[in-house]
């Protein structure tokens, strides 16, 4: 990281990460392989892909941290860290139901059946 180190994100609860490009490239590079099971033509992949094909370009090319905020322009990057975070949860979780869904035991309307 280039210039002062930060002491806080003045975030309460997000303490400041101290090796953020290499924490935004393992999440980045899961989320990636994660998305290989879902059909190349699917919305969803394609865009997910997109933006973080993007983000990973600007990671390795910036080694800036405070430049490198401004370029992807959500904050400071320990927030863009929970983001990233948090969407990597979100794809799993979709993929999971992508995978439950195309199990041959599938019953379609087994979620609205009611609790007895």
């Amino acid at each position: 990281m280039a210039g002062v180190l930060k002491k806080t994100t003045g975030l309460v609860g997000l303490a400041v990460s101290h090796n953020p490009h290499e924490r935004l490239r393992i999440l980045y590079s899961k989320i990636l392989a994660s998305l290989q099971v879902i059909p190349q033509d699917a919305a969803y992949r394609k865009y997910t892909e997109q933006l973080v094909n993007d983000r990973f370009d600007l990671i390795k090319a910036e080694p800036d941290v405070e430049k490198l905020e401004k370029k992807i322009n959500c904050g400071q990057i320990e927030e863009v860290i929970h983001q990233v975070q948090r969407g990597a949860s979100h794809s799993f979780h979709c993929i999971f139901l992508l995978k439950l869904l195309s199990l041959s035991t599938f019953t379609p309307g087994f979620y609205m059946r009611p609790l007895s």
